[in-house]
């Protein structure tokens, strides 16, 4: 082929192509855009071409893998293999660890007002939950039995799947009636309510306010819903309007967002109680919902034990969420948070402990629904509790020169801290007060009184940076029960007055 031809061919493909194109929908208007964008700039022509064949380029080419592929042999990867050593799931335990251990009280049978140790001895028990002395009631060992004979250990299955048995429905309906809310839900766990509650409902973005003394249960559940987190000063109502003030002065031009309160009944690590009604109305000044975490306070406060919202006359329903414990004072198991039907359905769907989780036991949710019974009926049960606490109270506070009871009048769990005087006046740190408070648990155990101290947060809590300084005063708790008498509870208090009198003025802390 001469090169006239080659020519022709050329000119003649071009013009079929040139054809084509001109068939094409649109192609007027391409051609249009082109002359009269590119007739002066010969450079953007070329750019434009370039990224064209480059995307084009892009498009077609094979994936491919960033991360360099090794091929190991079978010996190599036996010999690394052997030299692994995994990360133990536990820590090795320290000598402080082990002399703690060898300190540490062993019950053996029942937890009762009477536990007996297994080393043989027979001590007070004033170290358990068992307020009401439940744990010892033979009628609510009888119901259990029958249930258990009815429906077995547990129900093997969550809630949603297969778990959910007519008992849980009662208990549900026996906790909503007692408060006077419309709904209920029950957990199998009761540290994981309020932790897996928080995170159903405040998401990324969402605003929650909390007391700085909360529980570490809320805290986990802030932690897990990552929201944005404000705290606001223990128990100050200014404060706390200070921040919601602040709060609704941030978000005022910003998209709308839940925005939550969260704080407890009565506190787990000081013992006050909340000021409900000037709670509820800030709520509705600012606009804010309030979640209530009642773990300490249902089952104690109140005439009925009906909790804060009984002993402060608020109703109950102006409340967005009640959360409460069913294994502390009523001597079950699990937890429940109550309010509207919207608020307990939307549970059901999206609150990780509740669908993830076996359904709680019959025969704990049978107790639970026996011990609301009893105390709504037998209003004896509070008065003799009271009576208790009162008799230990005047032996502690204030006729101890050393300690102080941070606790409400009415709680059975009493916070004794070291008087700030005191701690000022001898110079000891916050690890000098621990060790001091755990010498004076010592004692009480060598003079056959079981108390505990009130331990502080793990470390790398995480909820927010400004937040891990926080750390709960060091303090001995002693919960007071029913199941003993008067006099055998002010034996006690004063067995614990002069256990802390003793190692205040040994010589290891007298100095």
């Amino acid at each position: 082929m001469d090169l006239h031809e080659m020519q022709n061919t050329v000119v003649r493909l071009f013009n079929d192509a040139n054809a084509q194109f001109h068939k094409m929908p649109g192609s007027a208007i391409i051609l249009r855009y082109i002359k009269s964008s590119y007739q002066d700039d010969p450079v953007r022509s070329a750019i434009e071409l370039f990224l064209f064949l480059f995307a084009v380029r892009y498009m077609l080419s094979p994936s491919y893998s960033t991360q360099k592929k090794v091929k190991l042999t079978e010996e190599e990867i036996d010999e690394l293999v052997d030299e692994w050593t995994p990360e133990p799931l536990v820590a090795a335990t320290t000598p402080a660890d082990e002399i703690e251990n060898e300190k540490r009280a062993v019950l053996v049978g029942p937890t009762g007002p009477k536990s007996k140790l297994s080393n043989g001895r027979t001590v007070t028990n004033l170290a358990s939950y068992n307020f009401y002395n439940f744990v010892g009631n033979e009628t609510l060992k009888e119901k259990a039995i029958q249930t258990l004979r009815t429906y077995g250990v547990g129900p093997c299955g969550p809630p949603g799947f297969y778990g959910t048995q007519d008992v849980h429905m009662k208990t549900e309906a026996d906790v909503a009636a007692h408060l006077g809310v419309p709904a209920c839900i029950i957990y199998a766990q009761s540290f994981s309510t309020i932790s897996s509650v928080i995170p159903s409902f405040s998401k990324r973005g969402d605003i929650i306010v909390a007391d700085k003394a909360v529980n570490f249960s809320t805290r986990k559940g802030i932690q897990i819903s990552r929201s944005t987190v404000r705290w606001y000063e223990h128990n100050d109502m200014e404060d706390l309007e200070r921040v919601l003030q602040k709060v609704t002065k941030e978000q005022a031009k910003k998209p709308l967002t839940r925005r939550f309160i969260i704080t407890e009944g009565m506190f787990e690590n000081i013992g006050d109680v909340s000021d409900l009604p000037k709670l509820v109305e800030l709520k509705h000044r600012y606009k804010f919902r309030l979640i209530l975490d009642e773990t300490w306070s249902y089952g104690v406060l109140g005439r009925t034990g009906r909790g804060l919202t009984e002993a402060q006359n608020v109703d109950a329903r102006e409340i967005d969420m009640i959360i409460g414990n069913l294994s502390g004072p009523l001597c079950a198991a699990g937890g429940f948070c109550a309010g509207t039907e919207e608020v307990v359905e939307h549970q059901r769907i999206s609150s990780a402990s509740y669908t993830y989780s076996a359904a709680l036991p019959a025969l704990l949710s049978t107790t639970a629904s026996e011990t609301i019974s009893m105390l709504q009926e037998q209003p004896e049960l509070l008065t003799a509790l009271r009576d208790n606490i009162k008799a230990m109270r005047a032996q502690l506070d204030p006729r101890s020169d050393w300690v102080r009871c941070t606790s409400d009048v009415d709680n059975p769990i009493m916070i004794l801290t070291l008087k700030p005087e005191v701690v000022a006046s001898k110079g000891w740190s916050t690890k000098d007060q621990t060790q001091l408070l755990q010498d004076a648990v010592d004692e009480c155990l060598a003079n056959s009184v079981l108390v505990t101290r009130l331990k502080a947060y793990p470390q790398g809590l995480g909820v927010n940076p400004r937040d891990e300084g926080w750390q709960p005063t060091p303090a001995i708790k002693v919960c007071v029960t029913s199941g003993l008498t008067k006099k055998e509870t002010e034996k006690a208090g004063i067995t614990i007055r002069h256990a802390i009198t003793k190692v205040v003025k040994s010589n290891k802390w007298s100095k």
